[in-house]
Order: structure tokens, then C-alpha cells, then sequence
């Protein structure tokens, strides 16, 4: 198949979050995938990622799934290889059925709503959707550095209502999985206003940030689970 840009499936502060991506791609036995799930899909950027590496996928979000994400899969004529489906992430109508299950950044916005239970019980409901041994890929928005939790305060709309994971939580939530790794970056690439200066402070947090601050202190939290 053609090879897709990255940007494709991932539409904002995209240097940052393709770390996520890129990771996944070299720690996931991807012949043994054939059937996967996306949660809170949006555009659907990560069931077109999966539908180009030829698994069948299920898009999903709470409403208008097939609304939102069919016209990016219709644009690179994948349609045959993704379904549609209204999901609630914390009442999964799947049991043992899925190889694979990916999100990115839907956590912090379901803690809006329901608080840490709910977002607990997302990750119970993967446990369950997924197949023994089957693999859940993860990226999400952090409680991060002081100074962060201050400025979204300020500058986003969802700043004040989103209920964003610390580390410590996170890792509990992926306490049921049998192994996961828990990886972390970004500190100066959210303070971009644009998507030019995200890629510009994204790239000083590659000169020492990413590997030299806490990971507390990181706001993109990724990595892998295996049932």
C-alpha cells in the first residue's frame, strides 16, 4: 500500500505524538494482528494507520463515528478495511474479540464526566474487549509539570474540566494487563499556539528536556499493554 504521511493520522503537535506512533510500529508483532478496535476515534487518523497496514478495523467514538471518521478513510480509499461503531470506552459490547485496541488522548476528556472511576473502567473494559495476549496500544495527555496544569488553566477552553492522569494513576490503571511499558516525552512542544511552533519547541525538547526533566513533568504519556 502507499505509504501515508504521518500527519495523516495524527492532526495536532504531530512531532511530539508521532513518538508514540513510531514505537508502536517497531514493539508490535504486526502479523499477528488481523482484527482491531480505535476508541474515541474522532477523524479516525488511527484506524486509517491500522486500515494501511492492511488490519481490519473498527472505528469508534461515543456518537457520529461513521460521520467524522469515514471521509479521511474514503480520501485514501481504505473503506473496505474499516467498520463504524457508537462506543462508550467504559461499556464495551465486545468480549475476548479484539487483537489489537488503540486511543490517543480520550482519558483526561472521559474523567470530565464520570472522574477516575470511569477512566479505570475504560482500561477494565479493554482488558475484556481484547483476545489473551492481545495488545493495547496507548498515548494521552498528562497531568504533567505545575506550569502546565497552569496554563491550560488559562489558554484551553477544556483546561478547567478535563480530568488529565498523573503517572502514578496510569500506571495503576494498567495494573490488570500482564506486562506494559509506561514511556513518557514533550515538555515545551504544548506551549505552541500553531503547529509551526509546536514542531519548533518540540525540537528543543529533543536537544534535553525529553531525556534530562522527570517524566512527571512530561506531558505525553505512550506505550503498550499485552492482556
Amino acid at each position: 500500500m502507499e505509504k501515508l504521511p504521518i500527519e495523516e493520522f495524527i492532526q495536532w503537535d504531530v512531532r511530539t505524538w508521532s513518538r508514540a506512533l513510531k514505537y508502536w510500529d517497531t514493539q508490535v508483532a504486526w502479523n499477528t494482528i488481523e482484527n482491531a478496535l480505535e476508541l474515541g476515534a474522532r477523524e479516525g487518523g488511527l484506524s486509517l494507520w491500522l486500515a494501511s497496514k492492511g488490519k481490519r478495523v473498527l472505528c469508534t467514538d461515543y456518537e457520529d463515528a461513521e460521520k467524522i471518521g469515514r471521509p479521511l478513510h474514503e480520501k485514501h480509499g481504505l473503506t473496505s478495511l474499516v467498520a463504524y461503531e457508537n462506543v462508550d470506552a467504559t461499556k464495551i459490547p465486545y468480549t475476548n474479540h479484539f487483537d489489537l485496541i488503540v486511543f490517543k488522548s480520550i482519558i483526561g476528556g472521559i474523567g470530565r464526566f464520570g472522574g477516575i472511576d470511569a477512566q479505570r473502567q475504560v482500561f477494565l473494559e479493554i482488558h475484556k474487549a481484547l483476545k489473551p495476549g492481545g495488545v493495547l496500544l496507548f498515548a494521552e495527555n498528562m497531568q504533567s509539570s505545575a506550569l502546565h496544569q497552569r496554563l491550560r488553566k488559562r489558554h484551553n477552553a477544556w483546561g478547567n474540566y478535563w480530568r488529565y492522569v498523573s503517572l502514578k494513576e496510569l500506571s495503576e490503571f494498567l495494573e490488570p494487563f500482564s506486562l506494559h511499558t509506561l514511556k513518557t516525552t514533550g515538555f515545551y512542544g504544548t506551549l505552541g499556539r500553531s503547529e509551526a511552533q509546536k514542531r519548533l519547541f518540540s525540537r528543543m525538547d529533543e536537544l534535553g528536556p525529553n531525556a534530562l526533566f522527570p517524566a512527571s513533568w512530561k506531558y505525553l504519556g505512550y506505550g503498550i499493554a499485552v492482556k
